[in-house]
């Protein structure tokens, strides 16, 4: 049992996220999974801001932000920011202000990308946006920005690239937690829990949690899809680290304990790949399911990849961890071969 009942926490999900099986698209692929079992945890889903994984970051960012007295929360994330787009609609629902620091990350200037999806909603859910370069420190724009406003006399708090500190990251020890009490429930012993990895804090947690609880971190395994293999693992495993520190768990995680791939990035972040067309379009298409085209696309790309190279032993059970992301998608129209008519 995991016991988090010491770090304030805000509900921003309202229970467990259901665990589905993909007989769609299991169907569709056939002999093509080589009788690998895939299943999908629907973190993709939430009742604030559209859903995805961000909330269960901030659900303890925004928590400890309320314990210490904060009105306004100040975040920071590419143009297409989910987590900026969920810090802003957890900032409304909870009664704080809200300023985000977005930076050009993704060398696309086109109207679909610059005013669209994310963009679109992060203004709405009412944050103030700045606008930075995409070579820009965004984090030191908003602690400069944080600094102001505290000698305007507003308290405020400041989180990081997709909430991922060793507070966030304990959203996702929570969540491997739940995974675990779920599985048993089911009776279905998983032989991976497989996500994408952008800003490091939901791997973090897994594997984190994992560790915490007495379980092999290595059932965590993520596929890059922003920094390049090595420096992903290093984050990773620094973020799994402090996670465990702030628990104060004395157990350390290796190098070895932390799984992750680089094969699914592709050039580089937000940047399309033909695998990552695939994987929406299947999913899409077999199961009325949405991936986005930044991370969990490119990550269920990486895992089909590998189920197909067989990777995996026919009857084992596979979990995909859905961290949401869809208003991505309409960022990333012309990819699909959607014109206007």
């Amino acid at each position: 049992m995991l016991d988090l009942s010491r770090f304030p926490r805000i509900d921003l999900i309202g229970g467990p996220t259901p665990i589905q099986p993909l007989d769609g698209l299991s169907h569709h692929l056939g002999e093509g999974l080589n009788g690998v079992r895939l299943f999908v945890k629907r973190d993709d889903i939430g009742p604030v801001g559209g859903g995805g994984n961000k909330l269960r970051k901030l659900e303890f960012l925004l928590g400890q932000a309320r314990a210490s007295g904060a009105d306004t929360v100040i975040s920071v994330g590419a143009l297409q920011s989910n987590h900026a787009r969920l810090t802003a609609a957890a900032a409304a629902r909870c009664g704080f202000r809200c300023e985000l620091f977005l930076t050009r990350s993704v060398p696309r200037e086109d109207p679909d990308y610059t005013g669209n999806g994310n963009r679109l909603l992060h203004e709405l859910f009412g944050a103030r946006v700045h606008l930075l370069p995409g070579e820009a420190d965004s984090l030191a724009a908003a602690t400069a920005r944080a600094a102001e406003l505290e000698g305007e006399g507003r308290r405020v708090a400041v989180f990081p690239s997709g909430g991922s500190s060793a507070l966030g990251s304990l959203g996702y020890a929570s969540c491997i937690a739940e995974i675990l009490e779920q599985s048993s429930a089911l009776g279905i012993g998983f032989r991976r829990v497989v996500t994408a990895n952008g800003s490091s804090g939901t791997h973090a947690g897994l594997a984190a949690g994992l560790a915490a609880l007495g379980r092999d971190p290595r059932l965590a395994k993520s596929y890059t899809v922003l920094a390049p293999l090595d420096e992903a693992r290093r984050i990773t495993l620094g973020k799994a680290r402090d996670a465990l520190a702030l628990l104060g768990i004395d157990r350390a995680i290796s190098d070895a304990e932390i799984v992750i791939d680089g094969a699914a990035r592709g050039e580089g972040y937000g940047i399309p790949t033909d695998g990552m067309r695939e994987a929406v379009t299947l999913m899409a298409q077999t199961e009325g399911m949405l991936l986005d085209p930044v991370y969990s696309g490119k990550a269920f790309a990486g895992l089909l990849a590998d189920v197909r190279a067989g990777a995996y032993r026919p009857g084992d059970a596979v979990l995909f961890l859905m961290t949401g992301g869809v208003p991505g998608l309409f960022a990333y129209r012309g990819e699909f071969g959607v014109r206007p008519v």
